[in-house]
């Protein structure tokens, strides 16, 4: 319902309306079934259906409204445009419209039309008007005009930093980088929020100063070591000596495409991604070569289950560019999320071998090969990914985990634990390391005083984890502690109404202590709620449905286990 509510809501800012504009009987079928494609986020579907409507009706102007957003959505700014022109024509005060027309001027450099756009409270919203006005004087020449309107930006609350960016990035773009580092170090205006792609472009304005060993020091200051392939090229050719090019802006047409880029950015947090996909695809269209706005809308799109879309855009990345290597992990797991797994193990094979020297590749690989149960493979690259963190000196705890996850599902139980150990050392009160070493330590009847020890510490940093709080309800049960393990184990059967393993798990702590008619219910439930997915090492129906027949304490004579404690049966 919220996802619906938030849909709705973009839907209704950018098309105007929520009810059925007035159509005619022949175009309302087809706007009823691109509606309901919108609402799935399925543009595709969406435009088609509407463009069928438009011939039908075409001069209504909420359908041709409703029309550009969809072809903004898609990321085809080319087919809006005609579009956008038609409803002006038509009406005023559409949003994506406007949005859509001042991004045509901007790329084609009509910045005289953009200030009058802006002037007429028709460009793009208040909050970024002023930073379009200002990038829209300096592309027609008017640095001074440019500078004043930055300033004023800068006095407006909350967006003092960003238009420090911006006006920085302005200076650098024509030359003045003394300006502009001195405004990213916070010399001319106080401390400026430090940003990625700012940092990017305060090393590279000191470059240009020939101040690289200061360049280096605020990469290092800002991200610490175990830099990612951008900023690690960046570093060396700093170090190198190499003079820079101030690249994150280059033209006023860039500046305008870094205030879009920036507010989605900012609007994450308050709005719904179809919303700020708008932004980033427009950042996209009047700036082709904003590597960072592509992989922004592809990861809207996968948050939006549109895996076919986040796929195309994680492609548009070239192979020579640094952000390849995170473009091609986004397209494996939108390629793994749409049901192609094999696809998207060859995707991250292929780039293990053209990006072997990342530790990150090598992990995410071996992730996937995990989640595919392919733990033999899975362990052959979780060994290169951690030889290279170790090569690097900074290890990962998590590296160690999952390698470790995939050692226990081999049998591989000394080496799991020496990695679990590992992991702990690393992070020592990592919860879900505490809770998968603890709780398999339970399993194997091996050290329960730590392992409860482990899973309680793991209880108190996670107390809404169903995992965690069934872990101690069976450390526990193994413990013979049946009466303090009932509360737990049915608060986690509370946490994880319909997890099957859970609800064994109570099964059994409700017969051992004397509640077998419950205990029998809980063993129904929890053999209802196994699927095909369901991992069979983790839980047997047939061995489920043997207690249902016999009884716990027949099922554990018969595998050998102790026997239970003497409990008086219900009535």
């Amino acid at each position: 319902m919220k996802r619906l509510l938030s849909t709705l809501a973009a839907a209704a800012l950018l098309s105007g309306s929520l009810g059925l504009p007035a159509l005619s009987d022949e175009a309302a079928g087809a706007y009823l079934a691109a509606r309901q494609a919108r609402y799935e986020s399925d543009y595709a579907a969406a435009a088609e259906y509407l463009t069928q409507a438009l011939i039908k009706d075409p001069s209504n102007p909420e359908l041709l409204d409703f029309t550009a957003a969809a072809f903004v959505s898609l990321g085809r700014i080319d087919k809006a445009i005609p579009v956008a022109h038609r409803v002006e024509s038509i009406t005023a005060g559409s949003q994506i419209a406007n949005m859509t027309l001042v991004a045509e001027m901007v790329r084609e450099g009509d910045f005289d039309g953009v200030l009058q756009r802006v002037a007429d409270n028709s460009a793009i919203s208040p909050l970024a008007d002023g930073l379009l006005a200002a990038w829209a004087n300096l592309g027609k020449g008017d640095m001074t005009r440019a500078l004043e309107l930055f300033d004023a930006v800068m006095q407006e609350p909350g967006l003092t930093d960003f238009a420090a960016y911006h006006k920085a990035l302005a200076l650098a773009s024509v030359g003045d980088f003394e300006s502009a580092a001195a405004i990213y170090s916070g010399e001319a205006n106080g401390p400026v929020q430090t940003t990625r792609r700012g940092t990017i472009a305060w090393a590279e304005a000191l470059s240009q100063l020939e101040r690289n060993d200061d360049a280096v020091k605020v990469i290092d200051d800002t991200f610490g070591a175990g830099l990612d392939p951008e900023l690690a090229d960046l570093r060396a050719r700093l170090e190198a000596g190499e003079r820079l090019p101030f690249s994150i802006v280059r033209s006023p047409q860039d500046g305008v495409a870094e205030v879009l880029y920036s507010l989605g950015r900012a609007l994450l947090q308050e709005t719904s991604p179809e919303y700020v996909l708008i932004y980033t695809r427009f950042a996209e269209f009047i700036s082709p070569d904003h590597i960072d706005a592509q992989i922004m809308s592809a990861e809207l799109l996968e948050e939006l289950d549109r895996h076919e879309l986040a796929t195309e855009a994680y492609r548009r990345v070239p192979a020579d560019h640094p952000s390849f290597h995170v473009a091609e992990m986004g397209r494996a797991e939108a390629l793994r999320r749409s049901g192609k797994e094999d696809a998207a193990v060859e995707v991250l094979k292929q780039l293990s071998k053209s990006h072997g020297d990342q530790p990150v590749v090598l992990a995410a690989t071996a992730d996937l090969l995990r989640q595919l149960e392919r733990f033999d493979e899975a362990v052959s690259f979780y060994d290169r990914s951690i030889a290279l963190y170790e090569e690097q000196d900074s290890p990962r705890w998590y590296s160690y985990y999952t390698r470790a996850i995939a050692h226990e599902r081999l049998g591989n139980w000394p080496k799991a634990e020496a990695d679990f150990r590992r992991a702990l050392e690393l992070n020592p009160d990592q919860p879900e390391v505490l809770n998968y070493l603890g709780y398999s330590l339970v399993e194997k009847q091996q050290n329960l005083d730590e392992a409860l020890e482990m899973i309680e510490r793991a209880v108190e940093a996670r107390p809404e984890s169903g995992f965690i709080v069934d872990s101690l309800g069976w450390v526990l049960y193994r413990l013979g502690r049946y009466e303090e393990a009932v509360e737990h184990m049915e608060r986690a059967a509370s946490l994880m109404a319909v997890d099957p393993v859970v609800n064994d798990h109570l099964g059994d702590v409700l017969w051992a202590v004397g509640r077998k008619t419950e205990a029998r219910f809980q063993w129904k439930r929890a053999l209802s709620f196994i699927t095909e997915d369901t991992p069979e090492q983790d839980i047997s129906g047939d061995r489920i449905r043997r207690k249902l027949e016999v009884g716990l304490d027949v099922v554990l004579d018969e595998e050998g286990a102790p026997p239970l404690k003497v409990a008086k049966e219900d009535g």
